[in-house]
């Protein structure tokens, strides 16, 4: 199976990338079989990384000594954000740290949802805060019963609603991730579930929509239940879980420990946002593991009050 030309060109120009720029490792995400043996050959690098959509594919490459392997599920999301899962897979395998430069391939323009296409991209990626600051030890704690693209999908998500609020407004809220059954013993509905009666797919918080409706639901008391295989289960959620035997820092309120104390009780991963500081806590085993601060919050500009009284939007005409 000979490669197209444009798919060796851009290899070539991969591997020009890669040695010019000193990279520490090639990445190709690809929704076609290639010939590996001419891929391989062409690009000559020590670090070539592989993350596909076809787990078929993903299994006969197992066993090439030439290919690192990278498993991920991405469900419905766009190819930035399997990009990143992949380099986040990358950096919890520890074949890539923190702050490697990676040469991408990648098919960036889709034809169609059922047509697979061919590479016809390329980018250098300079990790730096591109990972938030996980590194290899944080993701490898925390991916212990949860698959890292899900979490990495509820984590971004905390992380916009700590940063962006709602409606102009603060949002506090928390998600609880994984060994959901067990979950669900431990807690009650505050309020109606808004998932119920629908498919798993219209439920998969990898996709971009349907985190858009969550942020709305964050708004509302309770938790948010996410299932391992990232289908939202509940919301509204009472943490009904007693909180013995842990100890947090002072300040944090009665979210912060619901979500300690259902991480302790349980397999589950806990992640709670502060309506404060839009500050995401990842709590495990009744710990903190991981705080994320948001970058920055926007600013809500208000009327002033001046004796009580509105100032107008703007100043009365003058007198004729």
């Amino acid at each position: 199976m000979a490669l197209p030309l444009q798919t060796q060109v851009l290899l070539k120009a991969a591997r020009q990338l890669n040695e010019d720029t000193a990279g520490d490792a090639i990445l190709l995400l690809t929704e076609t079989d290639l010939d590996w043996d001419e891929v391989t050959n062409l690009l000559s690098t020590n670090n070539f990384l592989v993350a596909a959509r076809d787990k078929s594919l993903l299994k006969n490459l197992q066993g090439s000594e030439k290919i690192t392997v990278l498993d991920i599920d991405p469900g419905p999301t766009p190819t930035q954000e399997r990009m990143s899962l992949a380099l986040l897979e990358a950096v919890a395998q520890e074949k890539i740290r923190p702050g490697a430069h990676v040469i991408v391939l990648y098919n960036g323009i889709g034809v169609g949802d059922h047509q697979p296409e061919h590479i016809d991209s390329i980018s250098v990626i300079h990790l730096g805060e591109h990972l938030e600051r996980l590194s290899a030890q944080d993701l490898r704690k925390l991916d212990l019963d949860v698959p890292l693209e899900v979490l990495r999908a509820v984590v971004d998500l905390a992380t916009e609603i700590g940063r962006e609020g709602r409606e102009g407004k603060p949002v506090g809220t928390m998600f609880v991730v994984g060994d959901t059954k067990k979950v669900l013993g431990m807690c009650h509905p505050l309020n109606f579930n808004p998932f119920r009666g629908y498919a798993r797919k219209e439920r998969d918080v990898r996709d971009p929509r349907v985190r858009e409706q969550i942020k709305d639901l964050a708004q509302l008391e309770g938790a948010v239940l996410i299932q391992r295989d990232g289908a939202a289960e509940a919301a509204c959620m009472y943490i009904d879980t007693p909180a013995d035997g842990i100890t947090l820092s002072k300040g944090l309120g009665t979210r912060h420990w619901a979500a300690a104390a259902i991480s302790k009780k349980t397999r589950a991963i806990a992640i709670a946002v502060s309506q404060s500081s839009g500050s995401v806590r990842i709590f495990q085993n009744g710990t903190v593991m991981l705080q994320i601060e948001p970058f920055t919050r926007p600013m809500i500009w208000q009327q002033f009050q001046l004796d009580g009284r509105r100032v107008p939007d703007r100043p009365p005409a003058p007198p004729q």
